[in-house]
């Protein structure tokens, strides 16, 4: 890939915060040592601090020596990078103080103009407004906003309204750092150019899907943030249907941006909702206690620091999902995640069924069945588990599992696999948008969880508990091995 043919100023209001300083700086610094940034480009922080550059170019350089690996940071690419860094003040809710900003940005007309809002949603109007009216934007801007975009549908559509004032759609960039991610961007190749696959992917052939997002974390000192959202909100609401759109979405007619993004909505709009009836069936909420996680004891959410005694907020969810489409009638789509798991893990798990005759010996028919698992984190790749004779002449027709393995970092030319977020930004300077979200995707999606949301919110009992370190309530099994399923770790 080549370098881009314009040069950009990337603006990144919110500069000295961690998403900033952990992710978008190291990520912009691996463009230009890969040549995929102009050499004209420039990277201008914005937060209301006063500082002067030299100060702000001191502290990204402490950053990306902390977050890149010693032998990734070359110092002559390091110094070339560190030079196009700029720094401007600027109180974001006073337009008056955007001229600062005016006065360092390039005025060509045809110089593009990146705004990335690596701040809270709250403000993400005012900043847009006070952009716009101060003379900060040309034909040539866009804007990048981050999730979480509101806490519901109302608040979500407000946030949307007030940047819609000043920016196109074509001009919005919502980010999921997920859907930069190498294996879900090859979700895409490996559904629509394998026949194998193309040809089987339907409730023919699939019996169920899991879809399982766990973090070893917990609060990690963010409890005020996070209690107020839980992990409906912070996960199901963009990460996993996002993922569960781009697995059991039809063909796109081409790989354009709006097609993608069109059969995506229609993902979003035959999800059966989840009715009160269904949330003791097809619902689980959980909250982790306390418990032990890689041998250290580790606190309760209800123990950490700053704990609400009348929360009511959960850390595990899993919801069995069901697309009233004619392609998945019949097949449950399993979406589980939560905090405090045995490990951090993030996959799909697509199951199919097994032949309608079994012609081996009975015993082993418990064998009969071919998965595919597509890993995300923590090392990308892709398996396929099949059916093989085990070997031997004294085994006769003894049939064994075997798994066919694709790990991304082994089979690539490329000495590593790019951060989610470097795609995306290269994504953004190139001016593509099929890996962002569609203002009506957010919309419907926010919609199917404000549902089941308002059951909740009417629902005296606490969470399930589920001790740190393991997979959450037994209940969430119990919700697949009453249709004959089993998460995939205990198969």
């Amino acid at each position: 890939m080549s370098i881009p043919n314009t040069s950009s100023d990337i603006v990144i209001f919110g500069a000295m915060g961690d998403l900033a300083q952990r992710k978008l700086f190291a990520s912009l610094y691996q463009l230009d040592r890969a040549g995929l940034l102009s050499q004209e480009s420039r990277i201008i922080g914005v937060a209301r601090h006063e500082e002067d550059t030299a100060s702000f170019t001191n502290t990204c350089e402490e950053s990306l020596q902390k977050y890149i690996k010693a032998d990734e940071l070359e110092p002559e690419i390091l110094a070339r990078f560190l030079d196009k860094i700029e720094y401007c003040a600027v109180n974001f809710t006073e337009t008056e103080s955007y001229q600062n900003l005016k006065a360092i940005l390039d005025q060509s007309a045809e110089r593009a103009r990146i705004f990335y809002y690596a701040t809270p949603a709250s403000i993400y109007g005012s900043i847009s407004r006070n952009l716009t009216r101060s003379g900060c934007t040309n034909t040539n801007s866009c804007v990048v906003l981050e999730k979480p975009i509101g806490h519901n549908l109302q608040s979500s559509n407000e946030v949307n309204d007030q940047v819609a004032e000043y920016f196109d759609e074509t001009q919005i960039y919502r980010i999921d750092h997920y859907l930069g991610k190498e294996t879900v961007q090859n979700l895409i190749a490996l559904r629509f150019a394998n026949p194998l696959f193309g040809s089987q992917w339907n409730q023919s052939h699939i019996s169920h899907v899991e879809i399982t997002v766990a973090e070893k974390v917990g609060i990690e000192g963010r409890w005020g943030y996070f209690d107020k959202a839980g992990q409906m909100r912070d996960m199901v609401q963009n990460h996993l249907l996002q993922l569960l759109c781009l697995t059991a979405m039809d063909p796109p007619d081409d790989l354009s941006a709006d097609m993608i993004r069109n059969e995506k909505v229609k993902v979003l709009k035959a999800l059966r909702p989840i009715t009160l009836e269904m949330c003791n069936t097809h619902v689980v909420r959980g909250r982790y206690t306390k418990g032990v996680l890689e041998g250290n004891p580790v606190p309760g959410y209800m123990e950490e620091e700053g704990a609400n005694p009348d929360s009511k907020t959960e850390t595990f969810v899993a919801i069995k999902a069901e697309i009233n489409n004619w392609r998945w009638a019949g097949v449950p789509f399993y979406l589980r995640t939560g905090k405090r798991m045995p490990e951090k893990l993030s996959q799909i798990t697509v199951h199919f069924k097994p032949q309608p005759h079994f012609i081996f010996d009975e015993s082993q028919r418990h064998l009969a069945q071919n998965k595919l698992v597509i890993r995300l984190q923590p090392e990308e790749g892709i398996s396929l588990q099949i059916l093989n004779k085990d070997h031997g002449l004294n085994k006769g027709m003894r049939l064994r599992s075997e798994s066919l393995n694709l790990n991304f970092s082994q089979s690539s030319e490329q000495s590593r696999i790019p951060d989610a977020y470097e795609r995306l930004l290269l994504e953004v300077i190139q001016g593509n948008q099929y890996l962002f979200v569609r203002r009506d995707e957010v919309e419907h999606a926010w919609n199917w969880c404000d549902q089941l949301m308002g059951h909740w919110a009417n629902d005296t009992k606490p969470p399930q508990p589920y001790s740190a370190g393991s997979w959450g309530p037994k209940a969430s099994d119990l919700m697949l091995i009453k249709d004959g399923n089993s998460w995939h770790e205990d198969q």
